[in-house]
């Protein structure tokens, strides 16, 4: 049996993060998943499936990293905590996976036959340093985008693209009921999932709803405080209905005729396809996407690429006028193929392939 210490920067969250995702997903495995510092880390480990169990960081007085002594003493207490749950565990020499730059501090106190560096996101917080000798520690490094591989590149030869998944059987299954607020609503709806975070550029959606005063547009996700926000709450046919349980969106997705993606001015550089784009794909809806001039289009066959709030509003009038199956089929198709399943299986083979799984 495989032993996997899993070294997590979020907390095991009812909304499934790519980690948990992929920790589930891999078989043949013992795992032990440790996430950030917190009040709870006395408590006994919770086991969320057979053979992956959760434990809490206990809290640590952090230091900066000129204060050696100090910072030191604070991964070391981490690392004893640690210790003392892979012995409970019968962990000896087991794989290590990485997903912060933080991580690499943990590295030398604990006994490991391999490192993973799962790295999803850039770490403008963290010193680059920390990352780059991540990154040389590293066996194989699995990253979230082309982008990404290019930027660790120079510190490791072994890296896979393994880009963000979906779990794809919850956005094929047979349809539900209408959820109760769409069930009044007559004309089209154009919808987007996922959190309204203060730098989402919303004005493309101000102009399509003046465009298309017959439509619907409908957010579903938490809603940060946000001044466009509270504009768009005034227009007629603007829906903010706030978070649902993962389980309930892809019945609100259902009722969508038009999928909708917008930029995050924090993420004008990201070439990462986040999550909602292979939830979209894998419902097979009409898919309109907002992108910066400099930005690559993601899945340009079957994706209606905008960069402006203009042709945004063109595009979803025309993703309304869809027709045939062809378009539905191939999204579908690329849904299929970045189901969390197939990502779980391709970290597997690589693992296989250079000595680190059996």
């Amino acid at each position: 049996m495989n032993q996997i210490l899993c070294l997590s920067p979020s907390p095991w969250r009812s909304i499934p993060t790519r980690t948990q995702q992929l920790m589930t997903r891999l078989k043949d495995a013992k795992l032990l998943y440790f996430e950030p510092p917190g009040k709870h880390w006395k408590k006994p480990g919770r086991e969320m499936r057979p053979g992956l169990t959760v434990y809490t960081l206990p809290p640590v007085l952090e230091a900066e990293e000129r204060h050696q002594l100090l910072f030191r003493r604070h991964y070391r207490k981490l690392a004893s905590h640690i210790q003392r749950q892979m012995d409970r565990h019968r962990f000896r020499e087991p794989l290590i996976w990485c997903t912060s730059p933080e991580h690499v501090h943990l590295l030398e106190y604990l006994p490991h036959k391999g490192i993973v560096y799962d790295c999803d996101r850039d770490w403008p917080d963290y010193p680059p340093e920390w990352e780059s000798d991540l990154a040389l520690a590293s066996d194989v490094i699995f990253a979230a985008s082309p982008g990404l591989v290019d930027h660790l590149s120079p510190c490791n030869d072994n890296i896979a693209l393994l880009p963000n998944g979906v779990n794809h059987q919850m956005f094929t299954r047979p349809e539900g009921e209408c959820p109760p607020e769409l069930v009044r609503i007559p004309g089209p709806v154009l919808g987007y999932c996922g959190v309204v975070w203060e730098d989402l550029e919303l004005g493309p959606v101000a102009e399509a709803a003046q465009a298309l005063p017959d439509c619907t547009f409908v957010f579903l996700g938490r809603v940060e405080d946000s001044l466009m926000a509270r504009r768009l709450e005034r227009f007629p046919n603007v829906l903010f209905l706030g978070r649902r349980a993962p389980v309930e969106v892809p019945d609100y997705l259902a009722r969508f005729d038009v999928c909708l993606n917008l930029r995050r001015r924090s993420e004008r550089y990201d070439d990462i396809v986040p999550t909602r784009i292979y939830e979209y794909l894998s419902s097979g809806k009409p898919i309109v996407s907002m992108f910066y001039p400099e930005q690559v289009e993601h899945f340009p066959d079957v994706v209606y690429g905008a960069h402006s709030p203009e042709e945004f509003a063109r595009l979803c009038r025309r993703a309304l006028t869809e027709t045939g199956d062809w378009a539905r089929l191939r999204r579908q198709e690329h849904g299929a193929g970045a189901a969390w399943s197939v990502r779980a299986e391709q970290v597997q083979r690589i693992l296989t392939a250079i000595g680190l799984y059996h």
